[in-house]
């Protein structure tokens, strides 16, 4: 399974960005998928997921700001994210599971975000 993520880059605080990752493999069962991140010296964090059976989750610092979807016809989970602050900056990765496999990552893509 290959986990392809892009949709990062700079943008100034206040601004949006939207975040993508394309599955090799049919998402349409999967048990979770979502997006992750990990900011310079810091541990890699939840940031919004999608349960099959519970529906989504936010971090706290999500919430209001970042919606996750999923497009099972394309085989993409989305990050939108709007209001971006420099807190935000971090290498996002998607991650998505199947059963009880491990979970698959994406490669990472860098989000900066200036002040």
């Amino acid at each position: 399974v290959q986990l392809q993520a892009y949709g990062g880059g700079l943008v100034q605080a206040g601004e949006s960005l939207r975040l993508s990752c394309t599955s090799s493999r049919s998402i349409f069962r999967a048990t979770s998928m979502g997006w992750y991140r990990q900011a310079p010296g810091k541990q890699r964090e939840l940031v919004a997921e999608i349960v099959s059976s519970s529906g989504k989750n936010y971090a706290d610092t999500a919430k209001g700001r970042f919606t996750v979807s999923r497009d099972n016809s394309k085989n993409t989970v989305s990050l939108q994210m709007t209001s971006l602050q420099p807190d935000d900056t971090a290498v996002y990765y998607c991650n998505v599971r199947w059963g009880l496999s491990s979970a698959f990552w994406g490669q990472g893509t860098l989000v900066t975000v200036s002040s």
